[in-house]
């Protein structure tokens, strides 16, 4: 197969994950024969030094062109402090998102059994855990309109959606609960939002469309609650662009590290990759931000393309690396390996895919393994 991937580094990390990415992606091509072509472009903080803006045309023309973008991270501390900015990194992302139609976040949250005593919550609560979160991308708070009074002492932002726009996420979320375990829970207020009682009404009208997957509803204050307390009860997991946000990133600590949680979200047309971690400056350059996310997320765009077994082959060189504890600080306080060497063990791991891994922890030094 031929892809054309759009890559997009962004700000802080971004460029180091993602070169694992493509790392890993790169050694799946030479195996299994196909033919990935990567062209980079700007966005975020990057973008605006050098541009202007944190999205240029010329970025988003090439994403509506391309079979799927790889996204690292975006954000920098200089554009944090100064509120009266109107150009932000994370305006780039927003205007992405829209100007892609990727109304559909997708985070998986399945933790690696190597890591189920690295979660600061209780073995017997993370064993077991399998669900997905569906997150709404494109309407909600996040993108309705925004008004300040002159003296700037009121400021509010509409949170506003649509029949339609709640419609096309749920039927994915349906879709997906249908290929697991049959149940959906959709994460709203609709105690007191009039938006969320729309998102019931619309879900539960779908719901009759999917006899087999069970519904139910979790006020999202609960959900909050039940996400750290008792997570094996989920599967899929159906919210807004707000919820969604707020609930995946404290979803991340059953997996024991936000660094190994990757995402995808999806459009009609168009396909985004991207890690769930932000772009952890005061990492940058320090070979000590944790690629996994990034990787699994150059997985989950193979997936989406109907390469199921290349996909596998990343899994297993994660899993593998966790295996031997070649990992970052994050998940192994004292760990001699950083991000690039994680990116070569997985690339090593998928180019010699007969080959039997011999390692020795005692004998290695930052960057040095045997792979025989």
């Amino acid at each position: 197969m031929n892809l054309k991937i759009a890559v997009l580094p962004g700000d802080g990390i971004g460029p180091e994950v993602i070169l694992q990415a493509k790392k890993a992606l790169y050694a799946v091509g030479v195996v299994y024969e196909h033919d990935f072509i990567f062209e980079e472009a700007l966005i975020g903080a990057v973008a605006i030094d050098k541009t202007g803006t944190s999205l240029p045309e010329q970025t988003l023309n090439l994403c509506l062109n391309t079979d799927a973008v790889l996204f690292g991270a975006i954000g920098d501390p200089k554009y944090d402090s100064d509120s009266t900015l109107k150009n932000r990194p994370e305006e780039g992302l927003l205007k992405l998102r829209k100007g892609l139609g990727l109304y559909a976040n997708i985070r998986p949250l399945k933790p690696f059994k190597g890591l189920l005593d690295v979660s600061p919550l209780k073995r017997e609560i993370v064993e077991g855990v399998d669900f997905v979160i569906y997150r709404e991308l494109t309407a909600g708070i996040y993108f309705g309109e925004k008004k300040l009074n002159e003296s700037e002492t009121i400021a509010s932002d509409l949170c506003e959606y649509t029949e339609e726009e709640i419609t096309r996420i749920a039927h994915l979320a349906f879709q997906s609960a249908q290929k697991r375990r049959k149940k959906l829970t959709l994460v709203d207020m609709a105690n007191v939002l009039e938006t969320s009682r729309l998102w019931r009404k619309v879900v539960t009208k779908i719901s009759v469309d999917y006899p087999e997957v069970s519904l139910d509803y979790l006020l999202a204050d609960n959900a909050a609650k039940q996400i750290i307390s008792n997570p094996k009860q989920f599967d899929v997991v159906l919210t807004s662009n707000l919820f969604g946000d707020l609930l995946s990133d404290e979803a991340s600590v059953i997996t024991g590290s936000i660094g190994v949680l990757a995402s995808a979200s999806l459009g009609e047309k168009n396909a985004l990759f991207e890690p769930v971690h932000g772009s952890y400056p005061h990492a940058k350059g320090r070979n000590i931000a944790n690629p996994f996310a990034a990787i699994l997320s150059a997985a989950m765009l193979l997936d989406y393309f109907g390469l199921n077994e290349e996909a596998k082959k990343i899994y297993e060189g994660v899993e593998k690396a966790i295996e031997y504890n070649v990992v970052t600080l994050d998940l192994n306080p004292d760990s001699k390996f950083g991000t690039n060497e994680i990116g070569e063990f997985i690339s090593n791991f998928i180019l010699n895919k007969d080959d039997l891994m011999y390692f020795n922890n005692d004998n290695v030094h930052l960057g040095q393994s045997t792979i025989v």
